[in-house]
């Protein structure tokens, strides 16, 4: 279980806010010491996000914005939510019942309705450069919420059925803040030591690479043999960590819970990946593009969404993990309002909605609205950075602190941007 010093007595709660409150003062008298005693702080609060990537980009109609009786409205009704006012697709009934904890953001417009591109923005909250790759949003939650002396990974993908559009990475981070990808399979490969290899061979086998590389690494500065070496010194705590992707680990009763699915399966395994103290677990579910059949195409995969949504939901408030777990549901963009001749919805970037729920967001809410048809967004509009700074908020990151790419300080997220204080708890 994650914070395992943690009762729940309102003490410990009051020492971390006197922590915070204290901080100011420290920080004037003590800089560099201060900001270290913050990030300690932060990182064992021991905040997560799982992130369900709806791959192809579902429908806001079918999902979060529905539009009954609008001529791009489609055929399925909306119905109520536990919030008075608002409603969701009669496809997610579940959602709609324990929507307590889920804000909806009904006005993305990112203007980029592509998927390779637009994958990589919704995944960074920002374009690349020329000649600076940004990280993924998973890349930079390891790097501030991961524990470097745990021996779980800090950011796994799960990209089943990928086809090769898997869009993330830890950019100018290095490898250290890298996925461990999953594309085939939801174990991850080559975790066991070869069976003719002893345990004995092994720990000798470790250490001589230990002599090697500090051998190697005398006189040498740099960056990127650091960043492979750390990667390579987490290998031995990804072994150990191996029993948490095997999901026959968990009571009957909770596989059933969670349902038979392939995506419910990785969910479930996301779910015990944070529980352990992994900071960031994306799981995808393939393939939203629905450019024709549209309406069969989201009868079937909204409700598998909705029910193991749902199922996280519960379980993570039941275990005490939901304060503490960010959820999120997102794409590379949304489809059109307008309905084309096979019975699609085609790519759309200019009025779509995405999802946060649990850690740092007032639940049984929307931000934002689009018009009558879907068309356009009429209040609240925002892009990926704005959503990006509102994610790093809820986990009480500084969205505007700099890296450094050598000289060069590179802000969080672009100069200006600020959160949506009013989805923010």
């Amino acid at each position: 279980m994650k914070n395992q010093n943690w009762c729940g007595s309102e003490e410990h709660g009051f020492s971390r806010r006197g922590f915070i409150q204290a901080a100011p003062a420290a920080m004037a008298a003590f800089p560099c010491l201060a900001q270290q005693s913050l990030a300690a702080e932060l990182k064992k609060q021991g905040k997560s996000v799982i992130l369900l990537w709806l791959a192809g980009g579902a429908s806001q109609l079918e999902t979060f914005d529905p539009k009954p009786g609008a001529i791009t409205g489609g055929p399925f009704r909306a119905i109520q939510t536990s919030t008075p006012g608002i409603v969701i697709s009669e496809l997610m009934p579940k959602m709609a019942k324990r929507f307590k904890d889920t804000c909806v953001i009904r006005s993305l417009n990112t203007r980029n309705g592509d998927h390779g591109s637009g994958a990589q923005l919704m995944m960074r909250g920002r374009k690349d450069e020329a000649a600076l790759k940004y990280p993924d949003l998973g890349a930079v939650l390891a790097k501030e919420l991961g524990n470097p002396a745990s021996q779980v990974p800090d950011y796994v993908s799960f990209f089943l059925q990928s086809e090769g559009r898997n869009f993330s990475g830890p950019g100018f981070l290095g490898a250290r803040y890298g996925p461990v990808e999953l594309s085939k399979d939801v174990m991850p490969d080559n975790l066991n030591a070869p069976t003719h290899i002893t345990e004995a061979a092994f720990v000798d086998r470790m250490a001589l690479r230990e002599l090697w590389n500090a051998s190697f690494e005398k006189g040498r500065s740099s960056a990127v043999l650091a960043s492979q070496h750390q990667a390579f010194g987490r290998v031995k705590g990804m072994m150990e960590s191996k029993k948490l992707f095997d999901v026959s680990k968990e009571p009957q009763k909770v596989r059933d819970r969670y349902g038979p699915t392939q995506f419910a399966e990785q969910v479930l395994i996301a779910r015990r990946l944070v529980e352990a103290g992994t900071p960031f677990v994306r799981v995808a579910r393939a393939w939203w593009d629905s450019h024709g059949q549209n309406f069969e195409t989201h009868q079937e995969l909204v409700p598998e969404l909705d029910h193991v949504m749902a199922t996280l939901l519960d379980d993570l408030e039941e275990r005490g993990l939901l304060k503490s777990t960010l959820v999120i549901t997102l794409a590379e963009f949304g489809r059109t309002p307008g309905i084309n001749s096979s019975l699609g919805r085609d790519h759309f970037a200019n009025a779509w909605s995405a999802s946060l729920s649990g850690c740092g967001i007032k639940g049984g809410s929307v931000y934002g609205k689009t018009d009558a048809r879907g068309d356009k967004v009429i209040e609240g509009e925002t892009g990926a950075a704005r959503l990006f700074a509102t994610i790093y908020r809820a986990l009480g990151i500084n969205h505007q602190k700099n890296y450094y790419v050598g000289s060069r300080p590179v802000p969080l997220t672009d100069p200006g941007t600020e959160p949506l204080k009013e989805v923010l708890a």
